[in-house]
């Protein structure tokens, strides 16, 4: 597949993105959209009810226990990383994927770093707004540079420890 007009990378490939995200004020349009949290909060039933896929965009401040049981309901959840030293959304991921059980796609966007990707695929991340000049090649080299790892994470890769052990 070509570069699409807003990059996004999946599963190692550029994507299409289905999504477009709507303004707190701007109307909804048939399918595909992302809110923010005050306006799903606000609109919730009506959001719902339109059965049409739907997501979140989460401010780093923004914890998705906020979303509830509804976070199921959901296609996608995006997640902010506002500034390079607010890793707030590492944690959210790995909150949604560990603990919620979320199993839709969680999308980066914002101000990550390219020797984030490996970490941000571990704890969750499938996806990713990237910057302009960001190739396909710099994604997939940044995805291989971790071989071992030391922790657990949402991942399951068999860590240091439990190779050590024979596991």
């Amino acid at each position: 597949m070509r570069r699409p007009a807003v990059p996004l990378i999946k599963n190692g490939e550029w994507a299409e993105d289905h999504f477009i995200s709507v303004a707190d004020d701007a109307p909804m349009p048939l399918n595909g959209t992302i809110v923010s949290l005050p306006r799903f909060q606000a609109q919730r039933a009506t959001l719902l009810a339109r059965n049409s896929p739907l997501g979140v965009r989460l401010k780093s401040a923004e914890s998705p226990e906020g979303l509830g049981e509804d976070v199921h309901r959901l296609a996608v959840i995006v997640l902010e990383f506002p500034v390079l030293r607010d890793g707030r959304a590492f944690s959210w991921a790995r909150l949604l994927r560990t603990r919620m059980n979320y199993r839709g796609e969680i999308r980066a966007a914002g101000a990550f770093l390219y020797d984030q990707i490996a970490f941000a695929l571990r704890v969750g991340f499938d996806a990713f707004e990237v910057p302009e000049r960001f190739t396909l090649a710099q994604f997939n080299r940044a995805r291989s540079e971790m071989s071992y790892v030391y922790q657990p994470s949402a991942d399951r890769r068999i860590t240091i420890r439990e190779l050590r052990a024979g596991r």
